[in-house]
């Protein structure tokens, strides 16, 4: 048949339709009993017409895929064919149905070759995403088998068509569309000569399947931060400076971030307050404002409905300093990370202390971490928090460094934990001088927010960049839900291709 005498056409199969599709499915299935009577597919077009799809060549039914709904706690477990079959050869209908159930595709043998049963499940998938379903299940026939019935048992046969031995040409299709084998069924189709009775229970999640729940219960897919790109500057008073927190916060409210973002130890000028010649108190003196700022800088996440992630401060507890994030959430509540990386500078002048704890952090707008600077660039903790159960959606990174070099190393490892760990990073940081200031001198920021590489995406994985060296608010939305897709669709899928069989990554913290 020649490709420029085709006019195909995807639609939703009519009871008008019926003489061709028993043709056609007397054509297909002449060793299982042939058509459908056309009671039963009237029954399915008038309780879920949706599910019945067809594709036509000029007027005439080429492809059918027959589709029920249902029950997925009852069909994800054992069970035959006969079970989807009521009275009278009624399929099936659950009208509160959280599944589809794939009952049938079939191909007319002259238009193979022209991949319409992709063009079938491809519509079942956008079906099934549409009406927000759990999974689509199938019950797959597996015909190859009767060659090898002699030499293997099925679980063998299936083993061996997955790794792409045999070829199967139900299977092996059903596949290649990212279907997963979830169990075998004995006894699916007992007529079924080909595949001695034996078939495949097959599904494919729908990644995007939210449970049902209330408006105000269900998390933002739509996230929009804001970094601040601070600028260090003599301040005189603890209060001065939180002041110009709050002007930040504020204008980022404005603009319905869900997240305003502030540079790791953002309050350091206050140390120009204190005697320079000793650094070691200098970072005490310092961490001694450290409550009072997680305190107001979280009622200003309540009183500004905008989550906070603050910076990063000096903590003194038990003698012991630590450089400290935390997390103000705008119901009140208060997460705390602390810096697990010590550089050499924090170690050697301000004897900072790492941590030992690395959180993953849920919010009312997606799974969120905290790695100050440095930590950004030991791959392993994003690793650890990305393999967890649910993952982590951003990742945050405030850091200071005083040159380019400096920033390049983290600006650099930040991308990469993006591309590793399909997620997003932002990095924010301060800029400007401060000479009188020991450790302040000088600072070098471009504040950025970092995409996975692939077609959802910038060309360049770039969300958003703030101007180098300039004190600013930087702006990006993040959709969470092409995260989803390109964890489990992408063009690499770097977290599911790891290989667990070789090597493994454990947190003894």
């Amino acid at each position: 048949m020649a490709h420029d005498e085709l006019h195909l056409q995807t639609r939703n199969l009519e009871l008008r339709d019926y003489p061709q599709l028993r043709e056609l499915m007397d054509r297909v299935y002449d060793d299982i009993g042939g058509a459908w009577p056309r009671d039963t597919i009237k029954h399915m077009i008038e309780k879920f017409p949706d599910g019945q799809i067809c594709i036509e060549d000029n007027g005439k039914l080429v492809a059918v895929a027959l589709t029920a709904r249902v029950d997925y706690q009852r069909f994800s477990n054992p069970h035959t064919y006969d079970d989807l079959v009521m009275k009278n050869d009624r399929i099936l209908y659950n009208p509160e149905g959280d599944t589809l159930y794939g009952l049938d595709v079939f191909i007319h043998p002259d238009y193979r070759g022209y991949r319409l049963g992709r063009r079938l499940y491809d519509a079942r998938k956008e079906l099934c995403r549409s009406l927000n379903m759990r999974a689509i299940l199938a019950g797959g026939r597996i015909p190859g088998y009767r060659q090898y019935a002699d030499e293997m048992n099925p679980a063998e046969y299936i083993k061996q068509v997955h790794r792409k031995e045999i070829y199967d040409p139900i299977l092996s299709f059903q596949l290649s569309n990212d279907f997963q084998v979830k169990r075998l069924l004995h006894k699916y189709i007992p007529e079924d000569e080909k595949s001695k009775g034996y078939a495949t229970l097959l599904e494919w999640n729908n990644i995007m399947f939210e449970p049902p729940s209330s408006v105000l219960e269900s998390r933002k897919s739509q996230v929009r931060l804001g970094a601040v790109q601070w600028q260090m500057r003599e301040f005189n008073s603890v209060d001065e400076v939180l002041r110009q927190v709050e002007y930040f916060v504020d204008a980022l409210s404005d603009y319905k971030s869900d997240f305003a973002v502030f540079p790791e130890f953002f309050n350091a000028s206050l140390m120009g307050l204190t005697d320079q010649t000793d650094q070691t108190k200098a970072i005490r003196f310092l961490a001694a404002f450290t409550e009072k700022f997680r305190d107001e800088m979280s009622q200003m996440a309540v009183s500004y409905n905008i989550n906070i992630v603050a910076g990063s401060m000096p903590l003194f507890e038990d003698d012991r300093i630590y450089n400290v994030s935390y997390l103000c959430h705008r119901d009140g509540r208060i997460d705390e990370q602390r810096k697990i990386h010590i550089t050499p500078h924090e170690r050697r002048d301000w004897v900072i202390e790492g941590g030992n704890e690395l959180g993953v952090f849920d919010t009312d707008a997606g799974r969120v971490m905290i790695q100050i600077c440095y930590d950004v660039e030991f791959p392993e903790l994003s690793r650890i928090a990305a393999t967890q159960e649910g993952g982590v959606d951003i990742i945050f990174v405030p850091f200071w460094t005083d040159t380019k070099n400096s920033y390049l190393r983290v600006r650099n490892c930040a991308q990469a934990r993006a591309v590793e760990n399909e997620c997003y990073v932002v990095i924010t940081g301060s800029v400007g001088n401060l000479p009188r200031v020991e450790s302040l001198d000088v600072q070098y920021a471009q504040s950025s927010v970092f995409s996975p590489s692939d077609f959802a995406f910038p060309h360049d994985a770039v969300m958003s960049e703030s101007t180098p060296n300039t004190e600013m608010i930087m702006f990006s939305d993040l959709d969470l839900d092409k995260l989803k897709v390109i964890r489990a669709e992408g063009s690499v899928t770097n977290l599911k291709d790891r290989r667990p069989d070789l090597y493994e990554l454990k947190w003894r913290g």
